[in-house]
């Protein structure tokens, strides 16, 4: 595996690769849903490429970007391990100058959900994201359909400013209890954890109204909003693939999505049905 920092000097790199390129960003911290998205992207190309970079823009003033979790070494040996060919490792001024020139986010879609309670936070995440797909200029890229709202974005970004890259959305990965993977969860103390099981029982439980025909929002958001209770809830949303509000579930075009706090530390999920 070989370990590039300079956008240009992995640019010029790439050049070497007559072949398909598959990508998959992340921040580090690596787990399994991470590992899964590798997988895909080895499944589906001749050579892949990685880049760990934790990208400032898109935390907001007081948010846990300094308490991020790091783990360089193992990040860089779980790569090496999922048969990664190249991974690419910036440093902050690696990626960014002075007076940059930045994205905006949709004024509708990106701030909406987490976008309500972290404006700009989605400029931020855009910015990085075309960055990335510029130095890397993959065929593929992969993202989780856990930040659905992310995917989403990137997904209009890509078709709006006509981008020659294939966003593909990967499952999301959970936990033997359920919770979905996330670098944060190692912020939860016992208690917490367990407080934060509450996010895939009121989707099981969602999922159970809809497969007794149970379709409507008021009625599946309640129910969701009971069992999340006392956790201090961000949003229960009930959206088409195109982040339209629906009235009721549409099988085969509905993502039911949440978003809470427990303790410190926000988590989201969601199910698309």
């Amino acid at each position: 595996m070989k370990i590039i920092s300079s956008p240009l000097e992995l640019k010029n790199y790439l050049k070497n690769y007559n072949c398909s390129i598959g990508f998959v960003p992340t921040m580090g911290a690596l787990h399994e849903g991470h590992i899964s998205l590798i997988k895909k992207a080895k499944e589906q190309n001749e050579v892949v490429v990685v880049s760990i970079f934790l990208n400032p823009t898109q935390f907001l003033k007081g948010e846990d970007l300094d308490k991020y979790p790091k783990k360089d070494e193992a990040d860089k040996k779980i790569c090496e391990l999922s048969g990664v060919d190249i991974l690419f490792f910036p440093q902050v001024s690696d990626m960014y100058g002075v007076d940059e020139v930045t994205l905006l986010a949709p004024k509708v879609r990106g701030y909406v959900l987490e976008g309500s309670s972290r404006p700009s936070h989605f400029n931020g995440v855009l910015t990085v994201v075309m960055k990335l797909l510029n130095i890397v200029n993959p065929t593929r890229a992969y993202f989780g359909k856990k930040d659905a709202q992310q995917l989403n974005l990137i997904f209009l970004m890509v078709k709006q400013l006509f981008m020659d890259v294939e966003i593909v959305p990967v499952d999301t990965v959970r936990e033997k209890d359920a919770l979905a993977l996330s670098s944060r969860n190692v912020f939860l103390t016992e208690h917490q954890r367990e407080e934060a099981l509450k996010i895939p029982s009121s989707l099981r439980s969602a999922t159970a109204m809809v497969t007794k025909g149970v379709l409507g929002y008021e009625e599946i958001t309640s129910n969701m909003r009971e069992i999340l209770s006392p956790l201090e809830i961000f949003y229960v949303e009930i959206l088409d693939r195109e982040f339209n509000r629906l009235s009721k579930v549409e099988i085969g075009n509905t993502i039911i999505l949440v978003e809470v706090k427990v303790g410190n530390t926000r988590l989201l999920d969601n199910i698309w049905l």
